[in-house]
């Protein structure tokens, strides 16, 4: 059964010259000294910008791992902010500056493009959706989408190119940039995909500025809570039936919610997960990994979590 001993959904630590700790729906980020960031993947869920009471076994280290591994899998072509992994749990990099944009790119008609094709719009974000399209059909090419960083609490809002440099969130000169580097990285994560049999419908990925001014890629990359990802086997026989995709992400956990009669929504109270059920759902985040990364996923020891975190960021610190 699922042991809520076993999992991190916070954390308190005091690292040698740490200034200051960012605490976000799943991930907690200490500074230190200005110079680095020690990034905590926890094994809080979060779905429908709400967190659930209780944590997912293993659930952080899965996120950490693929988002570090996807990194490095990608550093050849995007620069990124990271430089050590001392912990299953944890990956270590330079202080960045975020923009206050996501960058959106969809490959396939899914998810909230395929809510506003059905409200009858055929433009998202700038980007015009062609006529005659049905739900998880591939557009002919993809399209970038932005949503702007909402501050705490609130949804990311739609937001168009021309919208993002009219209110000067981000100069040209660099928005040139984060598109390029957006469709390299999705061009990329397509390809790693198919060689597991998987199809990358949709992601998102986030940028920073380091101190001396280049953009690199931070946060997570091409993680099931991240993206959207297809099962390649029967895709076509499904469209062409018109069934509903198998889809490798966390939208299972949203659709259970929601048959609980919960999505956020003012006065909505989330349903209580039973130990049982918490189990099923770790024990999907590691089919996931297992699917995303073409490997077995080796579980880390959590008999003590906190302290196993704190001893591998201290010795990486103290190097």
């Amino acid at each position: 059964m699922a042991n809520q001993n076993h999992t991190i959904t916070q954390s308190n630590f005091n690292f040698p010259k740490q200034k200051s700790v960012y605490k976000g729906k799943v991930r907690e980020v200490y500074n230190i000294n200005d110079e680095e960031l020690v990034m905590i993947a926890t094994d809080r869920l979060s779905a429908f910008d709400v967190v659930m009471p209780k944590g997912i076994p293993y659930k952080g280290q899965i996120l950490n791992q693929i988002a570090t591994s996807m990194m490095k899998a990608t550093e050849d072509l995007v620069p990124n902010w990271l430089t050590a992994t001392p912990d299953p749990n944890v990956a270590v990099g330079h202080l960045c500056e975020p923009f206050k944009v996501e960058m959106v790119i969809r490959g396939y008609m899914s998810g909230h493009a395929a809510r506003e094709y059905k409200a009858g719009r055929r433009l998202l974000c700038g980007a015009a959706m062609p006529e005659g399209m049905k739900e998880n059909d591939k557009f002919p090419e993809p399209i970038i989408t932005p949503a702007t960083k909402a501050e705490m609490g609130d949804h990311d809002e739609d937001i168009s190119r021309e919208d993002i440099l009219k209110r000067s969130i981000v100069s040209e000169d660099d928005y040139v940039i984060l598109e390029d580097y957006t469709r390299k990285l999705f061009q990329r994560g397509t390809e790693i995909a198919a060689s597991r049999g998987l199809i990358l419908v949709d992601t998102k990925y986030e940028f920073g500025k380091t101190k001396d001014g280049k953009i690199v890629l931070i946060d997570e990359i091409h993680t099931p809570d991240s993206s959207r990802y297809f099962y390649a086997d029967g895709y076509q026989e499904r469209q062409d039936n018109d069934e509903p995709q198998k889809q490798l992400s966390k939208e299972f956990v949203r659709q259970w919610l929601i048959s609980n009669n919960f999505q956020g929504l003012e006065g909505q109270t989330v349903p209580e997960m039973s130990d049982a059920y918490i189990e099923t759902v770790s024990e999907r985040y590691i089919e996931l990994y297992e699917n995303i990364m073409g490997e077995s996923f080796v579980k880390a020891d959590v008999s003590n979590i906190q302290h196993r975190i704190e001893k591998n960021v201290l010795a990486y610190l103290n190097q």
